[in-house]
């Protein structure tokens, strides 16, 4: 049976202190995860070194075994203070992008950087990262009201690197030293808007510097309004030629009708909390666009690109583009180049549409993770599980792209971590059953079909305040009271600590379960039936079958999320079916509560 000596030492501490009972205080929680901590440190973490080093080659490996580490690069580490406030203070071509630093607002920069991220790289891959997905790098206007770019997401300048983060030559060695240790890297990109430089008169005034109220929005006007009742959109002056490439500068490429309230025309065509969208349906904004992702793959041969708001930008501009960088990306020499949007639905009905009509080889699956919440968090019936795989069928695409390329997640930047959904619960958790919960969320998302992304932050036990701001959290030591102040799951440091710590019970578990992942190609790239769900907290089975060039293989993976052990009987499952992994010890023939097991068909 597949089990590591971390895991044994770990889970038997747990056993030992009553971990799995849900009545345990929460100070008896901390001091058994602190034991099992201070366990896991005794042994050879070495044993973990080079991980991504054993498989495949990154230039073959087929997108379903990649396992994700998801990560804002301002609030990881700190590798470079020389280039804390951005652009110099005597650039004057890079104004914009200079300055937002305040490391004790949670809306500012703090420092993180790419030279941190490449520091780093031993800590991703020890635990098991294939695969790390970064937010937008490319240049950004710093500051935008009262708060900063630090996430990456107003971009000015599309062809360089944001000097807040280092520069491009910094962003190459990042990729090649992830190269080398065999871990691939992904963009993420932008279509739908860039920063926001466009004023309108009836809002911002004739110079575009004011409001007609301190913080009113501009209102959406669709595309019925009388042409003498529209925005009249400006540049305000010294800003008229400040985005790159040029082209980007051209007021008639963007919409132009005010704040999107995020519903029916206003969704595609208004200004995301006031940043400019462009127009995606000139056919002169798609092929820009389309020339400034294929240089970028020129330039930087990255691995693949996650793609930002994707349902905010009209479908026939996908069908163009995605192909297009596809191609652009094979003919490269990069084979395994992999694109997949973000589209914030928990339908997957709408999901799928990115697929099947835009042409996209992937999206995020919010579906997903809308129903390991619902079974996980709020104790809904695992059948939950079952109405949701039943629509597999629908992600079908023309190019053999199915559900097992969807990319999985418990919880990202915009909507919080599962810890906070745990906290927050009107279940009132423990936390000792948080932990439980959080560990159980994370094996559905890696075992369940699908590719597996761990937000930052999950592996060292951050919970967080809510979405957004409140869900990123700094790895290096925090200044922000809000962040300090979160009572951590699994350890005693707060965010006020370095949270680098890779004794930490969820960052060995974590790697546990990318090693498990790792070994069995059925659980990367198998395909998924159900064998048996309820309609109420308890067994949820599922069968991963391969057959291929690796050969055959047939696994079956039983979740519990219930508190107490049931028998696998219910699932048609032999007790003399082999068990190759349980994640807690027990009964022969029994899955612990909120557990799991994994056990070989043939």
């Amino acid at each position: 049976m597949f089990k590591s000596p971390l895991n044994k030492i770990a889970l038997s501490l747990m056993l030992a202190t009553g971990l799995t009972a849900c009545s345990q205080s929460a100070n008896t929680a901390k001091e058994s995860a602190a034991q099992a901590n201070t366990a896991a440190a005794a042994t050879n973490v070495e044993q973990f070194e080079r991980k991504a080093a054993k498989l495949t080659p990154y230039q073959q490996r087929d997108f379903r075994d990649e396992v994700f580490y998801f990560v804002l690069p301002d609030r990881f580490y700190n590798g470079d203070p020389s280039n804390d406030m951005g652009a110099a203070e005597h650039d004057t071509k890079r104004t914009l992008s200079r300055g937002g630093l305040d490391v004790t607002h949670k809306g500012m920069y703090h420092g993180g950087d790419l030279a941190g991220l490449t520091k780093k790289l031993p800590y991703l891959d020890n635990m098991g990262i294939t695969a790390i997905w970064l937010t937008p790098v490319l240049r950004n206007r710093a500051m935008q009201a009262d708060t900063s770019g630090y996430h990456g997401y107003w971009i000015l300048d599309f062809t360089e690197i944001d000097p807040h983060w280092g520069s491009n030559a910094e962003l190459k060695n990042f990729i090649d030293q992830a190269h080398e240790r065999n871990i691939k890297v992904y963009f993420d990109i932008i279509t739908n808007h860039t920063a926001d430089v466009i004023k309108y008169e009836q809002c911002h005034g004739k110079d575009g510097l004011g409001w007609l109220a301190e913080g009113d929005r501009c209102q959406f006007k669709d595309s019925n309004t009388p042409e003498n009742e529209r925005y009249k959109p400006l540049l305000p002056k010294g800003e008229e030629a400040v985005k790159v490439p040029a082209w980007l500068n051209d007021i008639d490429l963007y919409n132009n009708q005010g704040d999107s309230h995020w519903s029916g025309e206003s969704s595609i065509k208004g200004d995301f909390a006031g940043l400019d969208d462009v127009d995606t349906t000139q056919q002169k904004v798609v092929d820009g666009m389309i020339d400034i992702y294929k240089n970028l793959i020129t330039e930087f041969k990255p691995d693949g690109f996650r793609i930002d708001t994707v349902k905010h930008v009209d479908m026939s501009f996908w069908d163009q583009f995605s192909p297009a960088l596809m191609e652009h990306a094979a003919s490269l020499g990069i084979n395994n180049f992999m694109m997949y949007g973000e589209a914030y639905s928990f339908e997957p009905e709408l999901l799928s549409t990115f697929l099947t009509e835009g042409k996209m080889p992937s999206v995020l699956d919010f579906a997903l993770q809308g129903s390991i919440e619902a079974v996980v968090v709020n104790q809904k019936g695992t059948s939950e599980l079952t109405k949701l795989f039943a629509k597999d069928h629908l992600y079908k695409h023309e190019d053999g792209f199915n559900a097992n390329h969807l990319v999985s997640f418990t919880g990202n930047h915009d909507m919080g971590r599962i810890a906070y959904r745990l906290k927050s619960s009107e279940f009132n958790y423990s936390e000792s059953e948080m932990v439980e919960r959080t560990l159980l969320a994370h094996a559905l998302m890696y075992f369940s079909r699908g590719v597996p992304v761990i937000y930052y932050g999950d592996e060292q036990g951050f919970v967080g305040d809510g979405g957004d701001q409140d869900s990123r959290q700094n790895m290096m030591p925090s200044l922000v009271e809000t962040y300090n102040d979160d009572d951590l799951l699994a350890t005693d440091k707060t965010t006020a600590d370095d949270n680098f710590d890779t004794s930490h019970l969820f960052y060995q578990r974590f790697a546990e379960y990318a090693e498990l992942y790792q070994a069995h190609i059925a659980l990367r790239q198998g395909e998924q039936s159900i064998l048996f769900s309820q309609d109420e907290p308890g067994l949820f089975a599922i069968k991963r079958a391969y057959q291929g060039e690796q050969g055959k293989q047939n696994l079956a993976v039983i979740f519990n999320t219930s508190t107490k052990s049931q028998s696998i009987k219910p699932t048609g499952m032999s007790e003399n079916a082999k068990l190759i992994y349980q994640s807690a010890e027990g009964e022969k023939g029994q899955v612990a509560g909120l557990g799991f097991s994994v056990y070989q068909l043939d």
